[in-house]
């Protein structure tokens, strides 16, 4: 089968296209012959060497198509089903090994949407619902707007009823696009903190780090929660003391979804159910701003990655 290889040459990432042995699943897998694969930020990071992928691997961590055959322990009728399936590595390629737990019916959605759910919907579902439980009229501040799983937190934060909702954007460009996901208002990074006037919130989704995150704890209102699912910017540590914390009822919180894949499949799989069902429903919309062809990953990861890209990019495997 065509696969894409990523490899190590001279200190350099290569991407190749190349023929590999098709995957057999084992025990508790499935695997899907793949129409797209989604792209996100953990390619970024798999490019870049930050997990401890051996290499040459098969990169590609969301893929959506039709289930060719199951390993021991699953139901061999779910053979032909079309699915959108969460994976350690492997979508970009013909076939993709999956775990079935995390191999989710799509319906009658189309495929190419079912790929641009990815990890980004139930991420931004559990942000909004499970980790900051955001209620009626609350107010919520979501960094990275633009990104896909900001694009989407934005969605659920009004279905939850929020009352209002702002983002921060890198660039003009970037807050243009977001905008058209619902947010009250949209504030550039470079006007950030300063031109949220002293603004307080509910709820602040970070998945960057650093500097915002020293100022995200000063803007929670009494109660508010601030919600760590990604370090974008850097990795440096910011302080926070409980005791500070427990004087206005202020939390920290933190969401993996990675790691939720290993230690509780059913419920990343039961949110992820939730928001393709909303998606499915019209009330949420995916929104694929790119679309690629397996030769072009490189150009896909890179454009992710100086942030030309905004909402969702897949990649067209058949």
């Amino acid at each position: 089968m065509k696969a894409v290889l990523l490899d190590t040459q001279d200190h350099h990432h290569r991407y190749r296209v190349t023929e590999i042995d098709e995957p057999v699943p084992g025990p508790g897998q499935v695997a899907v012959k793949v129409a797209y694969a989604g792209i996100q930020w953990g390619d970024i990071m798999a490019r870049d060497g930050l997990f401890p992928l051996p290499r040459p691997f098969v990169p590609g961590f969301e893929a959506s198509g039709h289930i060719t055959a199951v390993g021991e322990g699953v139901d061999p009728g779910r053979i032909g089903t079309p699915v959108t399936a969460l994976t350690t590595a492997g979508a970009c390629a013909e076939v993709a090994l999956a775990p079935a737990a995390l191999a989710l019916d799509t319906g009658g959605l189309p495929l190419r949407t079912a790929a641009g759910l990815g990890w980004g919907a139930p991420t931004a579902y559990d942000l909004i619902n499970t980790t900051a439980r955001v209620r009626p009229g609350e107010s919520v501040l979501i960094h990275a707007a633009a990104g896909s799983v900001g694009t989407l937190a934005a969605q659920f934060a009004r279905l939850a009823g929020a009352g209002r909702i702002v983002g921060v954007a890198g660039s003009p460009a970037r807050a243009g696009y977001a905008a058209r996901f619902g947010y009250d208002r949209i504030v550039l990074r470079e006007e950030f903190p300063a031109g949220l006037d002293g603004e307080r919130f509910d709820v602040i989704l970070d998945p960057v780090g650093g500097a915002a995150r020293r100022a995200a704890l000063e803007q929670l209102a009494a109660h508010g929660r601030l919600v760590v699912f990604g370090s974008l910017a850097t990795f440096e540590p910011v302080p926070a003391d409980p005791g500070d914390l427990l004087m206005n009822g202020r939390s920290l919180l933190t969401y993996n979804s990675n790691l939720l894949a290993g230690t509780h499949p059913e419920r990343l799989a039961d949110s992820a159910r939730r928001a393709l069902a909303l998606v499915a429903d019209g009330r949420v919309r995916v929104d694929i701003t790119a679309e690629y062809g397996l030769e072009d990953l490189a150009t896909a990861v890179q454009r992710l990655a100086e942030g030309t890209t905004h909402g969702k990019s897949v990649l067209r495997v058949v």
